[in-house]
């Protein structure tokens, strides 16, 4: 007895045992878990789930139903598990703020993004979204594989039709055993069009795409809750390799309020960041004091978007504190990219060619197999027609056939054997009712049976021809695009470690204006054309009250814009940093971009290609202060900004420029003063120095602009009032710095003062702009050539209490050759 037993008794490595049971495990939830298929981008769950609610006929034209409901089809049919995974699945497809188009149309409360759980499933109702009803497309047609459930009572799809990328389009996340994948959403517009490209090139070219055709037409990931991602360098290592890390940024403003305190607003978080939670964190760094100068955190969010009001203390600067933020907080966070599906079954890092490719494989798969099933019920019902019109054209006989028959099974042989028809068509003949001798249902039958072969010549030519079929992919979802398609929620930023970045912006003419109140944004040239002389300009900004543009300059996107403030300090960013704006929009505060200091403001902008040996900058203040230091001086600007001139108390800085010791200056007053002197007058001196003086002024008067001789052959004399004229530079000698000068405008009550002078040519144009942002652009050749001592002609019509604030010199010309001087660079940017 006792030997039974251990004759029973196996003897098992337990290595090898343990091994096999976890390779069985491991591969169970890869394949049936955790990971998406490359061909719908979903998960097994996900699948069943949005099957089960097909088959409740549950879709987005029919009343919501209980989740209880749907959960509980989806589980007793397909999905084996608990509830709560099947729950957690169908509340995620719901989430707008998940998923970038939602694939469940969610009644009731699901959660929330400040982390919130849904309510339990009893209280929430579910439908189909109308975009999820092109993932099950055309399911009845036997257009994909179905497979034995799990106790072999039904059959579920393998995968789905899936009309759209949807793999790309929502993304995905899945944590399997030794693998994990991590796909961000992207735009539907943007995805279908690089799937419409993929054709092109096959069918009019004959050709692979090339992946940097594709990086072209996809921009990156779009998230649902927006954001910003900064650079490309992260982007594009993603969609070669399948694998990168994509630094995202909350979008902020800063905003000053009327008690001189300022505001950091956020409108947008990076994707995936509880809300509640990042605003626990920042209390907790208050608390720890790591952040010192927030007084109050405030969240105003409601049904019309996110706001978290950050107020700071009033001594604080306001970009320091966010930066410290983006730092310690998830207001800025890097999302992981590992583009890793299911292909075949087998777990695959891919990248964005391959996903793509794989996609259009499998719409090429469900279009035939959906082109070959209409197929067949077409000539299956052309058949039937056929019997019919043979029936139909001998109707006599087929009548006496029937009635000298027994039952409908010798009639049926009788016709077969008589018309040689097949058993379908037969039962189609004993079927027909009486109705069909009249002669309009005959003329039906035919206009039908015409129709059905004109549809099957049709598929046939799809089966027959790849490049035919491909054309009907592409139109399908084409219209997709169009119907569900929209503009991309996540911008794509600047980053200032990402060099690659600026190989991809273009080099291109821009305007950037500036307001008084420091709103600054970038145009492109072609927003404002040229119009005739005391024209009245078209609206050039929508500003807020006391508002008006103050700077207006035409440069390159890839220039340096150098910014001196009134405190005699200097910053710096790119031209392409600067936001992008229409005509009437008022721009972004300076102070998102550049950290300055409470009271600094900008005086004068400077555009620079780069920092050449030899130059010089040369500066002006209010008060007749002028000093020429190296441009080398001022190579390494600091995020805080760099000293540029040391001021007097009441003083400020008004103009910089170019020389190169061999310019004339020219100063010109706000009472019509002008003075004329050589800049080797002024020797070069440190980047903290004072300067010496440039002209005597009377009392209460000012510089209101510093002018280059090389700059123009005339000098044009714009006032307040519209006025202006120019006058020949010879007019104006040549004298020692420091002296009183001559009189260069006639000041009356009709011209009212100096607001803003230029060097200028026959060929140059102005801008000049009104303090409420109206824009008139003038060629200078229409401005009346006149003497030093005169006010000269109308050069605008101005409203009554509307005044002009500045003027800008406009010259657009074909980019030059790299060796031409900065000078003259100058001269197209001034």
């Amino acid at each position: 007895m006792e030997d039974n037993i251990f004759d029973k008794v196996h003897e098992v490595d337990l290595k090898k045992t343990m091994e096999e049971s976890y390779i069985d495990y491991a591969m169970s939830v890869i394949a049936s878990r955790a990971l998406p298929d490359v061909r719908d981008g979903l998960k097994p769950v996900q699948r069943r789930v949005l099957f089960s609610m097909i088959e409740l006929n549950n879709g987005p034209d029919k009343p919501h139903r209980k989740c209880a409901r749907i959960v509980g089809d989806t589980m007793g049919k397909y999905h084996p598990h608990g509830d709560s995974s099947i729950y957690g699945a169908l509340v995620n497809m719901a989430q707008e703020w998940s998923t970038r188009y939602p694939l469940v149309d969610g009644h009731g409360n699901f959660g929330s993004v400040d982390g919130d759980g849904a309510a339990a499933m009893r209280y929430t109702e579910a439908r189909l979204s109308k975009i999820s009803m092109e993932m099950l497309a055309d399911i009845n047609k036997n257009t994909v594989d179905f497979s034995p459930n799990f106790d072999e009572t039904e059959k579920e799809p393998t995968v789905l039709p899936a009309r759209y990328p949807n793999l790309l389009v929502n993304g995905t996340s899945g944590i399997a055993v030794g693998m994990a994948t991590n796909i961000p959403p992207h735009n539907l517009k943007e995805i279908i069009a690089a799937v419409v490209k993929i054709i092109d090139n096959i069918v009019e070219e004959n050709r692979d795409t090339e992946i940097e055709e594709i990086l072209k037409i996809v921009k990156g990931p779009d998230f649902p809750t927006g954001a910003t991602i900064l650079g490309t360098r992260g982007i594009e290592e993603a969609y070669r390799t399948g694998r990168g890390k994509i630094r995202v940024r909350a979008v902020t403003n800063i905003e000053t309020l009327p008690n001189g305190k300022s505001q950091i607003i956020v409108t947008e978080l990076p994707y995936l960041v509880n809300k509640a939670r990042l605003i626990e964190k920042i209390a907790d760094l208050v608390k720890e004091k790591k952040i010192d100068g927030i007084t109050a955190l405030n969240d105003h969010s409601s049904r019309e978007g996110m706001r978290i009001c950050i107020e700071l203390r009033r001594d604080v600067n306001a970009n320091v504190l966010l930066n410290k933020l983006y730092k310690h907080t998830q207001l800025q966070d890097t999302f992981g990219v590992i583009m890793l599906a299911l292909v075949n079954n087998q777990p695959k890092v891919m990248n964005l060619m391959e996903i793509l490719k794989h996609y259009l494989a499998h719409q090429e798969d469900v279009v035939t197999r959906r082109t070959q099933y209409d197929l067949n019920k077409a000539r299956e019902r052309a058949h039937i027609l056929e019997g019919l019109l043979k029936a139909l054209d001998n109707i006599d006989e087929v009548i006496r056939i029937i009635r000298g028959s027994e039952n409908t099974q010798v009639a049926k042989a009788r016709l077969m054997e008589r018309f040689t028809l097949s058993d379908a068509q037969a039962q189609a003949i004993v079927d027909m009712r009486l109705r069909t001798l009249t002669g309009l249902e005959r003329e039906k039958l035919e206009a039908e049976y015409k129709e059905l072969m004109d549809r099957i010549r049709r598929l046939e030519a799809i089966l027959a021809d790849r490049n035919l079929l491909l054309r009907v992919i592409r139109e399908e979802i084409l219209a997709i695009s169009e119907k569900y398609g929209d503009e991309r929620k996540t911008a794509i930023g600047f980053d200032e470690f990402d060099i690659s970045m600026e190989d991809m912006i273009p080099n291109e003419n821009t305007v950037i204006t500036m307001t008084k109140l420091g709103y600054i944004k970038r145009m492109t040239v072609d927003n404002f054309r040229s119009q005739n002389r005391g024209g009245k300009g078209i609206k050039g900004m929508q500003t807020i009250e006391d508002d008006y543009i103050d700077e207006l300059l035409m440069t390159t996107t890839h220039h340096y814009l150098m910014f001196f403030t009134n405190m005699g300090k200097v910053y710096r960013l790119k031209a392409y940093e600067i936001p992008e704006a229409g005509r009437t929009a008022r721009g972004t505060a300076i102070i998102n971009l550049l950290q300055l200091q409470a009271g600094e403001k900008i005086t004068a902008v400077l555009s620079l290609k780069d920092y050449s040996q030899g130059q010089y900058l040369f500066m002006a203040t209010k008060s007749g202060i002028v000093k020429k230091t190296p441009i080398q001086d001022y190579a390494n600007v600091r995020k805080t900004g760099l000293a540029a001139i040391s001021l007097k108390d009441d003083d400020e800085l008004i103009e910089v420029k170019f020389t190169d010791n061999k310019k004339d200056i020219i100063l010109v007053t706000k009472y019509g003063q002008c003075i004329r002197f050589k800049d080797t007058d002024v020797r070069s001196t440190g980047r903290v120095s004072m300067g010496v003086r440039g002209i005597n002024l009377s009392d209460g008067d000012e510089i209101i602009g510093m002018q280059l001789c090389s700059q123009g052959d005339y000098l044009l004399i714009a006032s307040e009032k519209g006025m202006g004229k120019r006058t020949s530079m010879s007019e104006f000698s040549v004298q020692n710095r420091g002296g009183k000068g001559v009189k260069c405008y006639k000041i009356t009550e009709k011209t009212g003062n100096v607001v803003g002078v230029k060097a200028v040519n026959d060929d140059n144009e102005v801008m000049m702009i009104t303090t409420e942002g109206i824009i008139i652009r003038i060629a200078c050749s229409d401005i009346s050539i006149l003497g030093r001592i005169t006010s000269g002609v109308k050069l605008m019509n101005l409203d009554e209490k509307v005044s002009v604030a500045s003027i800008a010199k406009v010259r657009e010309k074909e980019e030059k050759p790299e060796e031409n001087t900065e000078a003259n660079e100058q001269e197209e940017t001034e």
